[in-house]
């Protein structure tokens, strides 16, 4: 990563998570959170097992990454991305108030979180947003369906809020890697795009296997999401290392 130089396109994305607190605060507030549940049993255990996933997932102190981001050198960039922890820590929070919602407890361990964690630690800061980069753009097709077509409002509103705040994540994941990758020869690109992909299979067919049930409560095929999912990666990846942009929208004025 280019390190010692702040980069002032970060200060408008402090200024966005810095708003979007407010926008939160307003979504979370148009949910009846007092709604019973009242889904079947099979369908109530499937989104059980998902929310139980990703709360895990999400529910981590950043802390390695912000150092690994203060070293950069870069103050607004670490501002920018603290505040970006802290909505991912809400997104823990609200898959807590969901298994609330669906009578579940947490779930305190799974080993495809500890070994992506193993994983992304093992590297430095580019490789953690790149690894970061792959989780997200995979389950945003997952968001974006909990939102539009779970069988129950609570889980909708739920999906709404993390869908509203993961496209932007997506977004400025894309921003820093962009800069990281300022002056890498196009081939160093394509054989980093390479690795991704590998580790983007992996990651999309663990997340239909462990969700599959969840995808298929929201009218959705796990074959046809892996595609798709893989599909939304690879314009992700394209935005981050290429010259021009496709796929996923520019970054904040």
């Amino acid at each position: 990563m280019t390190n010692g130089a702040t980069n002032p396109h970060f200060t408008a994305w402090v200024e966005h998570f810095e708003a979007n607190v407010a926008v939160q605060v307003a979504m979370e507030r148009d949910v009846d959170w007092d709604a019973p549940c009242s889904l079947p049993d099979p369908v109530r255990r499937a989104f059980v097992r998902s929310f139980q996933r990703f709360e895990l997932g999400e529910n981590g102190d950043g802390e390695r990454l912000l150092a690994h981001a203060k070293a950069a050198g870069d103050p607004v960039y670490h501002r920018a991305l603290s505040l970006l922890v802290a909505e991912e820590q809400r997104h823990s929070a609200l898959f807590r108030r969901g298994l609330e919602h669906l009578g579940a407890p947490v779930m305190r361990s799974h080993w495809s979180d500890a070994a992506f964690t193993v994983l992304r630690r093992s590297f430095g800061l580019r490789t953690e947003l790149a690894l970061f980069l792959v989780a997200e753009s995979v389950a945003m097709g997952w968001f974006t369906a909990l939102a539009t077509a779970a069988p129950d409002a609570v889980l909708r509103g739920i999906g709404r809020r993390i869908a509203h705040d993961e496209r932007h994540h997506l977004r400025f994941q894309v921003d820093r890697l962009r800069v990281g990758f300022v002056g890498t020869p196009a081939v160093l690109r394509a054989l980093v795009g390479f690795g991704w992909s590998i580790v983007a299979i992996g990651a999309v067919t663990v997340l239909v296997v462990d969700h599959g049930d969840a995808l298929r409560a929201c009218g959705l095929s796990p074959a046809r999401y892996w595609w798709r999912a893989l599909g939304t990666f690879g314009r992700t990846a394209f935005d981050a290392l290429g010259r021009t942009r496709r796929g996923v929208e520019g970054p904040l004025p």
